[in-house]
């Protein structure tokens, strides 16, 4: 049977298609790139954090510092019910680790917290010293929690170096909003933040932070911490310092979207 076309032919279509792949790589390269509608973007964004855990220290058998019939589990429930209803004002979801008088463990506390995606936990104790004339306020935070990087590291010698050197920054400044909200608000004494390997903080995969509300065994600070007035200083300050960290998370990640 006779071919139809020659040579010719053959090679005038292969330009012809080389030349049309050619026109399309220029025409797609050439082409501004399609833009995401900012109103698509803005439905994106979502909050640094969706919800606070609440852990009012001790309950049940567990009654923590004493002075007399003042009990700390008692004063840390009453502040954290507090700061619950400030922060809900605020449209912040919360969980609380224990809602009335019973004994928790601490691991069941982390774990409460670890069940939760996006959140930050906050323990509200009350101290005692073995001075009378101990006073103000403090935040703790773990220097190093442990998150399953860490877990890994201790079964890899190797990384456990680079894993204790990792600073625990968000929960580090969830302290420092606290702790300024506290002094601001309260007038207590400045007692800082400290790095500190609570099991509730050490255990808690989120930012976490411990407040120290005062000493039950200063007579001063007792009598104020019976004031519910006082508490509810306590808890708007907490509050505060928690709207104020969120701010700081949305500025970071507004500066870290804008340099992309």
């Amino acid at each position: 049977m006779k071919r139809r076309g020659g040579p010719g032919v053959l090679n005038a279509l292969a330009w012809l298609g080389l030349a049309l792949l050619t026109a399309s790589f220029l025409v797609l390269t050439l082409q501004p790139p399609r833009q995401i509608p900012r109103g698509a973007m803005q439905q994106r964004v979502r909050e640094p954090f969706a919800v606070v855990v609440i852990d009012p220290g001790h309950g049940g058998a567990d009654s923590g510092a004493m002075a007399g019939n003042i009990l700390e589990k008692d004063l840390t429930l009453d502040i954290a019910h507090r700061l619950e209803q400030r922060l809900a004002s605020e449209g912040v979801a919360t969980v609380m680790t224990r809602v009335g008088d019973s004994y928790v463990a601490l691991a069941e506390r982390a774990a409460l917290a670890n069940r939760a995606n996006d959140a930050v936990f906050i323990s509200i104790h009350v101290n005692d010293g073995s001075r009378a004339l101990a006073t103000g306020v403090e935040t703790y935070f773990a220097a190093q929690q442990n998150t399953p990087a860490t877990r890994l590291a201790s079964w890899l010698p190797f990384l456990q170096k680079v894993s204790q050197q990792a600073p625990n920054v968000q929960s580090q400044s969830l302290a420092g909003f606290i702790q300024q909200a506290l002094v601001t608000q309260t007038h207590a004494t400045n007692r800082g933040t400290k790095a500190e390997q609570f099991y509730v903080l050490a255990n808690v995969r989120h930012p976490a932070v411990l407040v120290e509300t005062g000493f039950l065994t200063n007579k001063d600070e007792a009598d104020k911490l019976c004031d519910a007035n006082y508490r509810e200083q306590i808890a708007q300050a907490i509050s505060s310092g928690v709207l104020k960290y969120r701010e700081a998370l949305r500025g970071q990640r507004a500066i870290e979207g804008g340099s992309e």
